[in-house]
């Protein structure tokens, strides 16, 4: 099976690739925070796209410790659903 991509789809997946090696390597780093408070994602994101993504089981949000522990979710989870939503809607 041939797969032909345009030039613009390909510099579309490459800027996309690229984009999430520089949110891996800003984490590794410690530039940026791996994890981002639910609040924070819900303002980034959108609250309805981030629990729908929850709810699938998509996104895995953590806490730490209990009762009133924040809850948190992984960058790069949310980075790569968003990524792939781009390409989707590009391809």
């Amino acid at each position: 099976m041939d797969l032909q991509i345009s030039t613009r789809q390909l510099r579309f997946i490459i800027e996309q690739a690229a984009e999430m090696g520089a949110y891996l390597a800003l984490t590794r780093t410690g530039k940026i925070r791996p994890y981002l408070k639910k609040a924070e994602a819900f303002r980034k994101y959108g609250r309805p796209n981030i629990e729908h993504w929850i709810e699938e089981g998509l996104v895995t949000p953590r806490k730490d410790g209990d009762h009133s522990a924040s809850w948190r979710i992984d960058r790069m989870e949310v980075e790569a659903i968003v990524k792939a939503r781009l390409l989707l809607l590009q391809l």
